[in-house]
């Protein structure tokens, strides 16, 4: 299929073929009839996209204070790469639009194929022929208003939440400032509730346009015009309200906010503007100054827009949907007349063309919508479908796949996010005898990003297709923890060889449906991406140490930080807990130094924030403490590690410096931070040589198993108050 896209580092605009998006459960595959053209929003992302570097950082200071924390983190090498994958990458453009239910995933009952509906979001109602749509972010259109009509859901949905955050009356006076496609919209929305509405913006023909749709006057907001208009209107007590719907980088429409409204009059932001506030004519008439985010409530919530908890109506009266739906009743009953804002009608095809004309200013339009080629629609196809023991690990060592000799190491990718397309995939696009042969994943432009970038040899939707193909010789799992055991075990049953990144399952039941499939298919080749043990410094560190006789105290602190908010590491209902996602990495570093698995497991949690101090016990009679904390400082180090045994300590500093204790000697090894190296390289290079050589995996299948168990353990350990005993595994 096509979809329009943007690379943010180039600014090259394309119209490129990418996968199918899959039909997921939760929401529908929608084939796109019309879709819109915002272009304020649209613009400002395209125009920003042609700065410079310094421009861009100049844009977007949010973004600047996270890179410097991520090279006080990560070091500057990954951090670059990080940085330049996503600005060297092609990012998806539209919000709005109108199309057909061409797929019905799991647990969508409101809606079937063929139906016609309205979607909303800047990752789903994409300028694309088929768009998958989560339940809480589509609309059923209502009978009779025409697709065209309908494509305006989103951005009616936004001028709708503007005006509801205004708390507008009837009888009373509002001021818009600037008549763009929302500013358009929040006129037609005011007036329809018996608001009189004042207009300002520079453009006579928007101000001409906003007088035809029911302002009762419109002017440049630097002429007299608009203080009259409201003078007479208001008998010269001011406005309402103001909506402030202007972009661009004036303080004007903040001020002539202040000096139009009246005493305790509300102005809401609705656009993107400078909102550098005069203080003493905001104090002075005790102005109320609200913002209006987006579509409405649910905005920005995951829990709402992806996993479809809907808030309830007594509580929460107008959410995203309940918005959506509002505005098409309001088109359908003619209460809000759209067709007149239309000023262009694209051919799909012709988008770059059109994107590019807007961005000259050759096309002046408030509002342009591409057509779709119209598509036949297919058939619905049918549904898919406190003691804890260590799993025992089946036994038989399967044979390792036949390969040909000489022939490349042909990987697969399952999901390609930015820690595979940082860390993981930089690596092996560079390595001889590694062919990248397909990458998989649920959205149609990170699939052709990764193709494009690393040279995948194909790029789709389609899972069971890749792991149907006799050529893929090992598979590589790095989606959402939730996805990590079903993926396995999949790839496990069609015989490929694995590597998931941590954890390998987040419940005992996915632990054990791994290992059934093990014991099913006789396919014991498994890797799960504990990287820490390869680091080239922390292996040197080991061998300086080296044996010991006595039982070892080893101390972990991982000062992991506050995550950022709407960060899928926080939706536990789903991707469980943050150390039952990443905790395995300190208790696979902790055995692998240890030389053992844990027997027993007694974990501590402060109340209210999510630090845990667990304590895993050895067969030696070694503990190993891991202090894992969301409070610490920033600056400070995410690692380090203490292990003391037999008169010698071993020191490990953030891989970036690591000491051993020898009675009176002492041995350094240490790298500039900003070449940190946490191992990856080394554990991939393992890793496809055992896919190569058919030898052992790199880390053995029991000791996997043992640590997944072990960090599975904590949460019982929590809930019962006591240590957990850990049975051996089999």
């Amino acid at each position: 299929m096509k979809q329009v896209v943007q690379n943010y580092k180039s600014g090259e605009l394309a119209l490129l073929d990418v996968p199918v998006p899959g039909c997921k459960p939760g929401g529908v595959l929608v084939r796109t009839a019309y879709s819109l053209i915002s272009t304020g929003t649209e613009l400002m992302k395209v125009s920003e996209a042609g700065m410079s570097m310094l421009g861009k950082a100049r844009s977007r200071p949010d973004q600047v204070a996270k890179v410097v924390q991520s090279v006080a983190t990560n070091g500057v090498p990954a951090t670059y790469r990080k940085v330049m994958g996503k600005l060297d990458s092609y990012t998806p453009l539209g919000y709005s639009l109108c199309g057909v239910v061409e797929q019905v995933g799991a647990g969508i009952d409101d809606v079937k194929v063929g139906d016609l509906v309205a979607c909303a979001g800047n990752e789903h109602a994409l300028h694309a022929e088929l768009n998958w749509v989560p339940k809480n972010l589509y609309a059923p259109v209502p009978d009779g208003l025409a697709p065209r009509h309908a494509a305006f859901g989103t951005v009616g949905s936004i001028a709708l939440q503007g005006v509801r955050q205004g708390e507008s009356r009837l009888g009373e006076v509002a001021l818009v400032i600037g008549l763009g496609l929302i500013g358009q919209l929040v006129v037609q929305l005011l007036t329809a509730s018996g608001v009189r509405v004042v207009g300002a913006d520079p453009d006579p023909v928007r101000c001409e346009l906003a007088e035809r749709l029911g302002a009762a006057a419109c002017a440049d907001p630097a002429s007299p015009a608009v203080e009259s208009a409201v003078a007479e209107l208001t008998d010269g007590h001011g406005v309402d309200q103001v909506y402030l719907v202007a972009g661009g980088g004036s303080n004007q429409p903040v001020e002539l906010a202040a000096r139009l409204c009246r005493h305790r009059g509300r102005v809401v932001d609705i656009g993107k503007c400078r909102l550098d506030l005069p203080w003493n004519a905001y104090y002075e008439k005790e102005l109320d100054v609200r913002f209006s985010r987006s579509y409405g409530p649910g905005r920005y919530d995951p829990e709402y827009e992806i996993e479809g908890r809907d808030y309830p109506i007594g509580y929460v009266r107008w959410t995203e949907r309940r918005n959506l739906a509002c505005f098409l009743d309001l088109v359908a009953q003619g209460r809000v007349d759209v067709e007149p804002l239309i000023t262009r009608t694209a051919a799909f095809d012709d988008a770059v063309e059109t994107y590019q004309s807007l961005k000259d200013g050759e096309l002046k339009a408030v509002a342009v919508l591409f057509r779709y080629p119209e598509q036949t629609v297919v058939d619905e196809p049918s549904a898919d479908v406190p003691a804890m023991t260590v799993p025992a690990v089946p036994g038989g060592k399967s044979a390792a796949p036949v390969r040909a000799a000489r022939t490349p190491v042909r990987l697969a990718f399952v999901g390609a996010g930015n820690y595979a397309t940082s860390m993981l995939l930089p690596h092996l696009a560079q390595r001889d005898g590694v062919e990248l042969s397909t990458v998989v994943t649920t959205t149609a432009l990170s699939a052709a990003n990764a193709q494009r970038k690393f040279g995948f040899r194909e790029a789709t939707t389609d899972l069971d297709a890749v792991l149907g193909d006799a050529s893929v010789d090992a598979v590589f799992v790095v989606t959402r923890h939730s996805s990590h055991a079903e993926l396995t075990r999949k790839a496990l049953l069609a015989g490929k060889a694995v590597f998931v990144e941590k954890p390998l399952a987040l419940t005992e039941d996915e632990l054990t449906g791994v290992l059934a499939a093990v014991e099913e298919s006789g396919n014991d080749r498994l890797q799960v991406g504990f990287n820490r043990r390869f680091a080239p410094l922390l292996q040197e560190a080991r061998k300086r140490f080296g044996a010991r006789t006595g039982p070892a105290s080893l101390r972990y602190l991982v000062n992991a930080g506050r995550l950022d908010h709407g960060s899928w590491y926080l939706q536990q209902s789903t991707e469980g807990s943050r150390f039952a996602g990443e905790g395995g990495h300190f208790v696979d570093t902790a055995s692998w130094l240890l030389g053992a698995d844990p027997v027993s497991v007694y974990a501590l949690a402060p109340s209210g924030n999510e630090d845990l101090q667990v304590v895993l016990g050895y067969p030696d009679g070694s503990t190993a403490t891991i202090s894992y904390v969301t409070t610490g400082a920033a600056g400070f180090p995410k690692e380090t590690l203490d292990l003391v045994a037999d008169g010698k300590v071993l020191q490990l500093d953030d891989f970036v410096r690591t000491s051993v204790y020898d009675g009176r000697k002492r041995w350094v090894s240490s790298r500039l931070p900003k070449a940190r190296d946490k191992g990856q390289a080394a554990e991939l290079a393992a890793f496809v040589r055992a896919v190569r050589t058919g030898g052992p995996m790199p880390v053995p299948l029991g000791s996997l198993v043992a640590t997944t168990t072990a960090t599975l353990a904590v949460r019982a350990a929590l809930t019962g108050g006591a240590p957990v005993t850990l049975a051996e595994a089999r």
